[in-house]
Order: C-alpha cells, then sequence, then structure tokens
C-alpha cells in the first residue's frame, strides 16, 4: 500500500495549539481582577494531571500574573481605570466600572479599560457630553465613583 494513503495517526492531522494571545499593551488590574487571576492560577496549579488546554491556560494566567499592575486611583471628579460610571447614552442610562482586560464582563457592567466606551469616558467628569459612534453628545456623564 503507497504511504500516501496510509494514516498514522490522529495526531498528525489535528491543528496546532499555539499559546493564548496576551493582550497589548500594560496589565492594568483592580484588587478584584488580582484576586481573580490569583484563584485561576491556583485552581490551574491544583490539578494533578493537567490536559494540554489547561497547561496551556496555567501559562497564559501565570503571564498575566507575572505582569499585573494595579491600576492607577482616578481623580476623585475624574473618570479613568477603575472608575464606576453613571451615564446616558443616547437616551439610556447605563452604569458601568473600568477595569483590566482579564476581568472585563460587560454584560455585568465591567468594561475592559481598552473598549472604545472605556476611551470615550476616560478623562471626563460629571456633567460633561461626549461624542461617540459618530454623534455628537452621544454620552452625558451622570455620577462617577470608585
Amino acid at each position: 500500500m503507497s504511504v500516501a494513503f496510509r494514516r498514522e495517526s490522529d495526531d498528525e492531522h489535528k491543528e496546532p495549539k499555539f499559546d493564548i494571545p496576551i493582550p497589548p499593551g500594560p496589565n492594568l488590574v483592580t484588587e478584584r481582577g488580582l484576586g481573580l487571576i490569583e484563584d485561576k492560577v491556583a485552581a490551574l496549579e491544583a490539578i494533578d494531571t493537567p490536559d494540554e488546554e489547561q497547561q496551556r491556560e496555567l501559562r497564559y494566567w501565570r503571564q498575566r500574573l507575572a505582569t499585573a499592575q494595579i491600576g492607577p486611583a482616578p481623580a476623585e471628579d475624574e473618570i479613568g481605570f477603575g472608575s464606576r460610571v453613571s451615564f446616558r447614552l443616547n437616551k439610556a442610562k447605563r452604569e458601568i466600572r473600568i477595569v483590566g482586560e482579564d476581568e472585563a464582563d460587560p454584560a455585568t457592567g465591567l468594561l475592559g479599560v481598552q473598549a472604545p466606551l472605556a476611551q470615550a469616558l476616560i478623562g471626563a467628569g460629571v456633567g460633561d457630553l461626549l461624542p461617540f459612534g459618530g454623534k455628537d453628545d452621544a454620552i452625558e456623564i451622570l455620577s462617577v465613583g470608585r
């Protein structure tokens, strides 16, 4: 039989697994975010015989832990990393907190610092009207907290 028709094993035909990409830029985290990363590393390290995917995840989370930096506290009256913000976007009231990329969960109001909306908010204060999505005055800042 020709070698072209012989199959050595299924492993030969699998796509290679690459490491999980690390987001560019500094790894800013909140205190909560740092705790979540530490918990993730501990849980993965506790696995007796991790499979390939778990080892891959562990490499990612160890790297994120090693590079984690607690973000600077925002000014009292200015939106920054870690701020809790209440605002109107196109007349709909929303509340978010600006957090690190690994902590982000937009469905629960945790918005990653690199997200376009977070970038639009940073530096603003209560009462400011901001452009967003090609529309002037699309965002009105209602309150800022920590």
